[in-house]
């Protein structure tokens, strides 16, 4: 922008036009007075605000409750074994495998005790089914032996007990399964981008001004990180309350905003920090807002950016801009 005009988005997301003549504009924004001073957003202090329902963060503020059919998360046990926290996911990491080689060594010993060979075991001539097998707490060392493929040699099955050599078998097979799942979801867990959003920067604020001669909802995102972002597309949701002709009350109802998907412009080259822009025009959803409706109306803006890491794939990042309990104390129209 020429002469006296700046463009300043930080964290506070200041923007500060020179007057010009507005052309496309609500009726209700070219009757009012034009204001030249900057556009700010702060919080009010005299309202309290709400709860969220996307922190700024991007994480959602949404807690499932009364769910009945608790069943339906063991029919996808890989995700849900995936979705749950580290320290739980450790831990069932840990227990499988104890419980696991518990139970084949239960088998081993008693497989011991029933063909005798904990009663024989030093009787000479004696041929037992896994040799130095004489106590549970040996069958457990041996269980464990087994299914890691340590092959320390002074356990070992003899080939006159077939039962021994069957349950060898499945131990085998059912470690090898055992294994395939565990190790995936650490893999799963260890190699998701979540973190990746830390370097991934949205604007604080959301502003409203004018550009180009047409008023605009912007907003700033950039990447911190030299690694780039492949595939990068970006799409708006307004969420708040609406009431249909009929009476019926949705709490959270979303609209998209559009941000350039028509043109192209939400596909980004995200470099260098990029302002996203949105014109406000007789398809937008903030075409019939005043600005006192702004300040006192429930409602939030979240931003979703998706595309592919190098070296993990797709990924969805998450960023709510402007929300419940932050209101716009000026508005800069010309």
């Amino acid at each position: 922008m020429a002469g006296d005009s700046r463009i300043l988005m930080d964290h506070n997301m200041e923007i500060g036009v020179t007057p010009a003549q507005v052309k496309k504009l609500p009726k209700h924004l070219r009757e009012a007075q034009i204001s030249t001073e900057r556009t700010h957003l702060i919080s009010d202090p005299a309202k309290k605000p709400r709860q969220r329902y996307v922190q700024k963060d991007g994480k959602c503020n949404v807690h499932h409750g009364n769910v009945q059919e608790t069943y339906r998360y063991l029919s996808d046990l890989f995700t849900t074994l995936v979705d749950l926290r580290w320290r739980l996911s450790l831990f069932i990491f840990t227990l499988v495998y104890i419980v696991n080689w518990l139970f084949f060594g239960f088998l081993w010993w008693l497989i011991a005790l029933i063909r005798g060979d904990l009663v024989h075991a030093d009787e000479e001539g004696w041929t037992p089914c896994v040799e130095n097998l004489n106590s549970f707490v040996s069958a457990f060392l041996f269980s464990i032996e087994t299914e890691t493929t340590i092959g320390y040699g002074y356990r070992v099955i003899t080939e006159k007990c077939p039962e021994g050599i069957i349950l060898l078998l499945v131990q085998a097979i059912l470690g090898s399964i055992v294994n395939a799942m565990m190790v995936g979801c650490m893999f799963v867990k260890i190699s998701q981008p979540k973190n990746r959003a830390e370097t991934l920067m949205f604007s604080h604020k959301a502003v409203i001004s004018v550009r180009d001669n047409k008023m605009c909802l912007m907003f700033r995102v950039g990447d911190l990180r030299n690694s780039h972002i492949v595939e990068a597309s970006i799409r708006a949701k307004l969420i708040r309350s609406q009431q249909t002709k009929e009476g019926e009350f949705i709490p959270l109802n979303q609209t998209d905003i559009n941000i350039g998907f028509d043109t192209g412009d939400d596909r980004l080259f995200l470099v260098s920090p990029l302002i996203i822009s949105h014109e406000i025009n007789e398809r937008s959803p903030f075409w019939e807002m005043t600005a006192k409706q702004m300040e006192k109306e429930e409602f939030e803006i979240v931003v979703i950016l998706e595309g592919m890491v190098e070296a993990t794939g797709m990924n969805q990042w998450r960023g709510m801009i402007m929300g419940r309990g932050e209101r716009w104390n000026g508005r800069t129209h010309g």
